[in-house]
């Protein structure tokens, strides 16, 4: 979805809302994020680790942990100015077998989802297994990496089958300022193979911000704004009744293509 003239132009011109004093708190959130990590990955969650007797546990434990952690980030960012948020429907988030959707414009919607959703499963970056940092947290949340398509499916569907409810990003990656979404088939698969309902998230942050490959200290010049809101739950049985899975998924990536450029028009019209 080609960013409209009026959406592109709102991280240009005069610098306001305190522009230097959000550049110190951004600046001061990342740091305790930075902190915090060490102290989650290396400290808290291994503890985890030893505590809980069962596999289930140990994941259930670090994805509340987790949870914690990322929404006292969220509160800090934003009690320093550093941003705004609205967060519509989300008691509606975390049913036995629900697969989540979301556009994925920032880096910073992950950490919402993760935040605000209970306990949720997740799709995330496979280079997260290799960061003695970050290897505790997604190996104990059980969290699903995106490396191989194919296992990433499969997994993903075995946590909904469990009854987990678990997050995609169907674009894979954040979307690029001014370009068209590009949306892959993988959440599409998972959805008609495994899940019992699909509900989607759509994700709007005005100005952009924390894009893709933009460093964190490029803040816009006013406070950005993230909305997020729970949409209506798709219907899968006329495409379960399409065909075969290869052509159901195709078209359900279709429709999740066109659904959320025609939800988030509306939502920038709020």
């Amino acid at each position: 979805m080609a960013a409209e003239p009026s959406i592109a132009a709102l991280g240009t011109g005069e610098r306001r809302d305190f522009f230097y004093w959000r550049l110190f708190g951004t600046a001061l959130s990342y740091a305790v994020f930075g902190a915090g990590a060490v102290v989650v990955g290396l400290v808290l969650l291994p503890l985890v680790r030893f505590v809980a007797t069962t596999r289930e546990q140990r994941r259930q434990r670090a994805r509340v942990l987790m949870r914690k952690s990322l929404r006292l980030f969220v509160a800090i960012m934003r009690g320093l100015g550093g941003m705004t948020y609205e967060f519509i429907g989300v008691d509606r988030l975390g049913r036995p077998g629900q697969l989540i959707v979301a556009n994925h414009p920032s880096l910073i919607d992950v950490v919402f989802l993760l935040g605000f959703a209970p306990a949720p499963g997740c799709v995330v970056k496979a280079g997260l297994w290799r960061n003695p940092i970050t290897r505790w947290a997604v190996t104990l949340a059980e969290y699903i990496a995106n490396d191989s398509t194919a296992t990433m499916i499969e997994q993903a569907s075995e946590a909904l089958r469990e009854g987990q409810h678990v997050i995609m990003f169907p674009e894979g990656t954040r979307t690029v300022p001014g370009k068209p979404f590009v949306f892959h088939r993988g959440a599409a698969n998972v959805a008609l193979r495994a899940a019992t309902v699909v509900t989607p998230v759509y994700v709007r942050c005005e100005p952009t911000t924390l894009t893709k490959a933009e460093p964190w200290h490029r803040i816009p010049n006013r406070r950005p704004r993230f909305t997020l809101v729970v949409g209506d739950d798709i219907d899968l049985e006329a495409f379960r009744a399409a065909g075969p899975l290869p052509i159901a998924s195709r078209r359900l990536n279709d429709f999740f293509h066109s659904h959320f450029q025609d939800r988030l028009r509306s939502l920038m019209g709020r």
